[in-house]
């Protein structure tokens, strides 16, 4: 009971910033009126339930399930079986991702269904699957983080040449999108199962952080190449009318609900049966222990159908909303302001940062402390949020004007800031970019875009997870520098 009144107050918390600010603004200067207003609190209520039984499912089932596959393959001292693990497994995670799926649906929707949603989820999931399977070598033969980071995000920019500009905001977003609430524990999980099994400590601490932040970069080349291949000469934006406006209450969730149940048992299934597998070659675990697994699988399948109905239902389309009305201000601080200070809240309780934070608070038994961690990622992902709106409002203004000198910044820190820091800068990159993001700040951006004279809902509109899964790679980067400075004997 305890675990479950803490997993509800996380969820409540995380959601309570957005919906005061949502409140704050219907009854001053953006009223959407009493039945979309009392729409987007039942699918903000969804959204807690659905959350919270979603992360007690991911304790019980997801987690336990990534430890000890984790495990099992570094105890295999195989390569071979390393790589496969890696590709499975990466594929499996990604394509049960809700914050993919969410992704993949406005990519769609903001398309006009020119991409599919299952083209996005398993061009990505093949993406991550390789980078996975190229991160469990790397923590296997103590590969440097930094160096294969260098190398992955040279050949990003290597194919950032050739990749139609429509698909550049789509790819960097899908980096943050693919990082969410189930592929986070899974794979911090994963990565702490491997790792702990090393003599060398100090290696075991650095090696349990990376892989989120690989798993990121996997997206990016996985959805420039589907742009390079697709060949699209001239592809298309815009944000459907019937989408911003609904007369019935229930309506939109009654409808979504019987879709999205079809869709999660699909996602959940490859993690399902690889664990079957294991349980039945590697495993053996007890019959008690395999139904809190169980049990643990279906209480996530529950909770991401409820979520994913929240947030289809009216969560995504006030947000929306909001940005749309704020971007028609003469004054444009408006939307700036806003989007600063939904960026700092958001990101005080997204719930995989909360596993970040307290994983990386247990790792370096309290080097690191929480507060300090979650300080950086609220003013870098605020930061974030503000630029994003920059660029909508300045059509002229490009997303590699802000990512390329980021990346450059981000990868040129890693070669200077303790080891340890550039996994965990990297990885919270990753987790920033969380469901509160994907769904209200995706939907604001793109009602802003859709509003602005000159702004495309696809080059610009998408864009923001990018910005925000950037701005922990430079801010806690920088936390770094200082921990370098003050402690010498933690440099390396």
């Amino acid at each position: 009971m305890n675990v479950i009144t803490e997993k509800t107050k996380e969820v409540f918390f995380a959601v309570l910033p957005i919906t005061l600010i949502v409140t704050f603004l219907n009854f001053t200067i953006t009223p959407l009126g009493m039945h979309l207003y009392l729409r987007f609190l039942i699918g903000a209520f969804f959204i807690v339930v659905g959350l919270t039984v979603f992360l007690l499912g991911v304790d019980m089932g997801v987690t336990p399930i990534g430890t000890r596959m984790g495990t099992a393959v570094a105890k295999s001292n195989s390569v071979a079986i390393v790589i496969i693990a890696g590709l499975v497994l990466g594929f499996a995670i990604s394509v049960a991702e809700p914050d993919l799926h969410i992704l993949a649906q406005q990519v769609r929707m903001v398309t006009a269904n020119s991409i599919g949603k299952a083209s996005i989820i398993l061009v990505v999931s093949v993406g991550i699957a390789f980078v996975m399977a190229l991160g469990f070598v790397r923590i296997v033969f103590n590969i440097a983080l930094n160096k294969l980071l260098t190398a992955l995000y040279f050949i990003i920019l290597m194919l950032g040449i050739f990749t139609p500009k429509e698909f550049l905001a789509i790819a960097f977003d899908a980096s943050g999108a693919t990082t969410g609430a189930i592929t986070t524990p899974f794979m911090l999980a994963l990565a702490l199962g491997i790792s702990s099994l090393k003599k060398d400590s100090k290696s075991s601490e650095e090696d349990s952080f990376g892989l989120v932040a690989i798993a990121s970069a996997g997206a990016i080349i996985a959805v420039m190449v589907m742009g390079i291949l697709s060949k699209t000469e001239s592809l298309e934006g815009t944000l459907p009318a019937t989408d911003l406006l609904s007369s019935s209450l229930m309506g939109p969730f009654l409808e979504n609900a019987p879709v999205i149940l079809g869709e999660v048992i699909l996602a959940l299934l490859p993690v399902t049966l690889i664990f079957a597998i294991f349980q039945k070659i590697s495993f053996k675990l007890s019959k008690r222990t395999v139904s809190r697994i169980v049990l643990g699988i279906v209480f996530s399948l529950i909770g991401l159908v409820l979520f994913l109905t929240g947030v289809n239902g009216g969560f995504m389309e006030v947000g929306s909303i909001i940005g749309n009305k704020l971007a028609l201000f003469d004054n444009k601080y408006y939307l700036i302001g806003i989007g600063f200070i939904l960026g700092f809240v958001t990101i005080l309780a997204e719930p995989a940062v909360y596993v970040l934070t307290q994983q990386i608070e247990e790792v370096t038994s309290g080097y690191v402390r929480r507060s300090l961690v979650m300080g950086a990622l609220s003013l870098g992902v605020g930061s974030a949020v503000a630029l994003a709106m920059i660029n909508i409002l300045s059509p002229q203004i490009e997303l590699w004007h802000f990512l390329l000198p980021g990346y450059i910044i981000s990868i040129a820190l890693a070669y200077y800031v303790p080891g340890l820091f550039v996994g965990i800068s990297f990885d919270s990159g990753g987790v920033a970019s969380g469901p509160m993001t994907a769904t209200f700040i995706l939907a604001f951006a793109h009602g802003a875009a859709n509003a602005i004279e000159g702004a495309s809902v696809l080059t610009d509109g998408f864009g923001v997870i990018a910005m925000v899964a950037l701005s922990p790679m430079i801010a806690l980067q920088i936390l770094g520098v200082f921990f370098r400075i003050k402690s010498p004997s933690r440099r390396s």
